[in-house]
C-alpha cells in the first residue's frame, strides 16, 4: 500500500501521473548497498533523503523519485574504483553500441559527444569534427570541455549534424530538459543519437544491484518512453534499436542469466536471500565471464535511439 499522503510524482517526460508505484528504497538500504557492494560512501548524496520511490509511468519508463544525480565526487570516487573510462571505452574495448552509432554518423560532419567522459566514441568517427562535453571529466583534452549541454547549446545553437548521448540520459534528474538541450545545439534535420539502459533486461534481474539507484541511475528506458520523449522533445523518431551485447557489459549480462527469480519487477529488498542472490550472482558471472561470450540470441541490456530534428 502507498501512504494516503504519499505524493505521485509525475512521469519526467510527458508529466503524466505514473501508472503505479513500484516500491520504495530506504536511504538505510541504499548507503548500505553502495558500501558493500563498490565500497563507496553515498551518505554525503543523500543525507537529507530518507528513502526514494520508484514509479512506473504510463510509458514503461521507471523513475526515482527524489531524483538525486551524482555529483562530480560521487562519480570520481565511483568511477575510479571501477575502472570505468577503461571498462566502457577503452582501447581494447569494441563497443557495440558505438559502432551503431558511428554507422548512422556522415563523414566529415559536425558531432557533439554529451557527457563523453573520456571520449571514446570519437575513434569510432571517420574524419569528423568533434567535441565532448564531460562537466566531471572534461579539460583533460583540447577535444573534451568541462561544460554542461545547456550552457553550451546557448552559445552554439542550430550548430551541430550530429549530437549525441551514451548512458547519459539515465543518470539526470531532468531528462526531457537534458534532451531538449541538445536538440537546441542540433541543425534542423541533424540527428540525435541516444543509447540508455532498458527494462527489463538482464541488467535489471540482478536483485540488490545498486548500480540501477540513486545517485547514479535515476531512470531506466522502454521503447516507448524513448518514443515519448522524441514527441515531447521535437524530433521524429529514426529507429530504436537493441544494442548487442558488448565487452564493458558480459559481466553483468552473465549475472542476470544467474540472478534467482525473486520478483518479476521489484528490484531492491532487504532480505537475506535477495543479498545472497546477488552475491551468487556475482561470484558465477566471475566463474564464466572469462571464457563465454554472450550469445548472439542474448537479451539486449542497452537501446540505441536515432532521431531527427524537425
Amino acid at each position: 500500500m502507498i501512504e494516503s499522503h504519499a505524493p505521485e510524482p509525475p512521469c519526467p517526460i510527458t508529466g503524466a501521473a505514473p501508472q503505479r508505484w513500484v516500491q520504495w528504497l530506504s536511504k538505510g538500504m541504499l548507503v548500505d548497498l553502495w558500501r558493500y557492494s563498490f565500497r563507496v560512501d553515498v551518505s554525503d548524496q543523500v543525507s537529507d533523503i530518507e528513502r526514494f520511490g520508484i514509479w512506473e509511468s504510463p510509458t514503461g519508463l521507471l523513475y526515482f523519485d527524489p531524483p538525486r544525480g551524482g555529483d562530480g565526487d560521487f562519480y570520481r570516487r565511483f568511477y575510479g574504483r571501477i575502472g570505468a573510462h577503461d571498462r566502457l571505452s577503452g582501447p581494447r574495448i569494441l563497443r557495440s553500441e558505438f559502432v551503431r552509432a558511428a554507422s548512422h554518423v556522415v563523414p566529415g560532419t559536425r558531432v557533439l559527444d554529451v557527457g563523453c567522459g573520456e571520449g571514446g566514441f570519437r575513434r569510432y568517427l571517420s574524419s569528423c569534427e568533434y567535441l565532448g562535453l564531460d562537466p566531471n571529466f572534461g579539460g583533460q583534452r583540447p577535444d573534451i570541455r568541462a561544460e554542461t549541454i545547456e550552457a553550451h547549446a546557448a552559445q552554439n545553437s542550430s550548430h551541430y549534424d550530429a549530437v549525441c548521448s551514451f548512458q547519459v540520459v539515465e543518470h539526470v534528474p531532468d531528462p526531457l530538459g537534458f534532451v531538449r538541450a541538445m536538440v537546441a545545439a542540433l541543425r534542423p534535420g541533424g540527428l540525435l543519437l541516444i543509447g540508455v539502459p532498458c527494462w527489463p533486461s538482464p541488467g535489471t534481474d540482478i536483485p540488490n544491484f545498486v548500480i540501477n539507484a540513486p545517485p547514479h541511475h535515476l531512470t531506466l528506458w522502454t521503447e516507448s518512453a524513448l518514443r515519448a520523449l522524441c514527441a515531447q522533445s521535437g524530433l521524429a523518431c529514426r529507429a530504436i534499436e537493441p544494442i548487442p551485447v558488448s565487452g564493458h557489459a558480459t559481466l553483468i549480462y552473465w549475472m542476470g542469466r544467474f540472478a534467482p527469480k525473486f520478483s518479476s519487477d521489484r528490484l531492491f529488498r532487504n532480505a537475506w536471500s535477495w543479498h545472497l542472490g546477488l552475491l551468487w550472482c556475482y561470484l558465477a558471472a566471475q566463474c564464466v565471464d572469462p571464457f563465454l561470450a554472450p550469445p548472439a540470441s542474448a537479451h539486449a541490456i542497452e537501446l540505441l535511439m536515432v532521431a531527427e530534428k524537425l
